[in-house]
């Protein structure tokens, strides 16, 4: 992580000292409730590292559209199992 620059040390440590009555907290959105989560939006499988042999014209496309090639190859392949999931179950597709 990038360290913070002194400035913003400074405000948080002010901030940390000061005893909760005396925060501001007017511009904080009123917390209406859990009614509206939608659990496990977040959650992802663990990841597991493998080594795969992939075409180089695959890899190439892949690092062309800049970082985070192997993320994209995870989504491109995650994609294709829902499809192939969908299509085997008829249409309706599951969410994993």
């Amino acid at each position: 992580m990038r360290r913070l620059a002194r400035e913003k040390q400074r405000e948080i440590a002010a901030v940390a000292a000061k005893r909760d009555e005396e925060i501001d907290l007017s511009e904080m959105p009123e917390f209406i409730g859990w009614s509206g989560v939608e659990v496990g939006k977040f959650d992802r499988p663990p990841k597991k590292p493998v080594t795969m042999c992939l075409g180089a014209d695959v890899v190439e496309w892949l690092k062309s559209y800049g970082p985070g090639y192997q993320t994209k190859a995870n989504r491109l392949l995650r994609h294709a199992m829902h499809s192939t999931q969908a299509a085997k179950s008829g249409g309706k597709r599951r969410r994993a």
